[in-house]
């Protein structure tokens, strides 16, 4: 594969680190009834407690379509900008644009094919819409990285693979790291060569770490934002499972591993830090009966495992913003919250640790880190 002059490694674009300085962070508003719960009510609470915290240190944009503008402006804070834009979910992470940066001052976007998390099965042999992603249609969603770009005035780079923004973390030094599971499962066409030289092309990326698996039953298929993430271009945050019954265990062992060999640009070792995810969650009779039925996306039924885990979380400017599972329906993850909250404290020095509840997150399959995407900051 030769190298294409019209990727941004032509112009000495890169990704920056999720922990460097921004811009901006945009969102996008939840309403669909058959993936949130309760007419989207509940989760739209939890975007404004996330929307409104961050506010508080960097600039916030917030898509809404058209039928929900009046209700998201007169929920968040004056200083958000609520902007009307058409999508299909609100899981900017994965649908919006990877933002990138040069020497020169320059920012650009990677704009990624995307297909609802593993696309549809063979319409010819099937009676209806047979699902292997999260849902169907999602045309609209893979629109919204070139309306993103176009509102913040950037050149836009469509990259040849379907991926998302929640399957790879960078150290912004030239190191990526990514589960195997997902981004190679996304793009059977292509050998793992060929997926890294176009990651390099397109993020700037000299220096690889695969692992192979992710976070168990995670509908993602391996999102690296739910095992691991850098704190900083020397400290990887990890997803730990202490229950050898757990099949998560296995995973959090293997993923230890990986990584105690794994090597910067500089070929020095990382520090890894292990943070416990909580007890087995799982979706309530009560909360399955409040969710809209659909053959377009996928069930969410009761006893269904949630994908909870602190790793998913958000670096913006001052603060990072981290999840908790406490609820009135399991309290049982009080001292694991308690737990996450002083781990990241302790690494996060500097930064305002900001705790919000997410299990209406994880109900929609996802977390913070998944409804959120930043603008990094110019370096000129």
């Amino acid at each position: 594969m030769s190298l294409d002059m019209t990727t941004p490694s032509n112009y000495d674009f890169f990704m920056p680190a999720e922990f460097s300085k921004h811009k901006a962070t945009w969102m996008l508003w939840p309403e669909r009834s058959d993936i949130w719960r309760l007419g989207a009510k509940p989760a739209q609470k939890v975007f404004v407690e996330i929307a409104n915290a961050i506010s508080r240190f960097e600039p916030v944009f917030v898509g809404v379509n058209q039928t929900q503008y009046e209700n998201a402006r007169n929920r968040l804070s004056k200083n958000i900008r609520v902007i009307e834009i058409s999508y299909d979910d609100a899981w900017i992470r994965d649908t919006g644009p990877t933002f990138l940066i040069n020497n020169s001052g320059s920012v650009c976007g990677v704009d990624w094919f995307f297909n609802a998390w593993g696309g549809i099965g063979d319409i010819s042999r099937a009676k209806k819409w047979e699902l292997l992603g999260s849902y169907f249609p999602w045309k609209l969603d893979d629109l919204v990285a070139r309306k993103v770009l176009e509102i913040e005035g950037v050149e836009r780079f469509r990259c040849p693979l379907i991926l998302e923004g929640g399957a790879i973390h960078v150290d912004g030094k030239g190191t990526l790291i990514a589960i195997k599971e997902c981004v190679l499962g996304r793009n059977s066409n292509l050998s793992i060569t060929q997926v890294e030289e176009l990651l390099s092309q397109y993020l700037g990326i000299n220096n690889f770490i695969w692992l192979d698996r992710g976070l168990f039953l995670e509908e993602n298929n391996g999102h690296i934002d739910n095992m691991c993430c850098f704190a900083d271009p020397k400290t990887i945050l990890l997803n730990w499972c202490d229950d050898v019954n757990d099949p998560q265990y296995e995973i959090s062992q293997e993923a230890f591993e990986i990584l105690k060999r794994a090597k910067n640009v500089d070929g020095e070792s990382y520090k890894i830090v292990k943070i416990t995810q909580p007890p087995v969650l799982h979706i309530s009779e009560e909360e399955s009966s409040t969710i809209d039925p659909s053959e377009y996306a996928i069930p969410r039924l009761p006893n269904m495992r949630l994908a909870a885990s602190y790793i998913n979380s958000y670096i913006c400017n001052g603060a990072v913003i981290i999840p908790s599972f406490a609820t009135s329906f399991d309290d049982r993850p009080v001292d694991y919250d308690n737990d996450a909250f002083r781990i990241y404290s302790e690494v996060f020095t500097g930064r305002e640790v900001i705790q919000i509840p997410a299990r209406e997150l994880l109900l929609g399959g996802g977390g913070i880190h998944c409804v959120l995407q930043q603008v990094p900051y110019k370096t000129r």
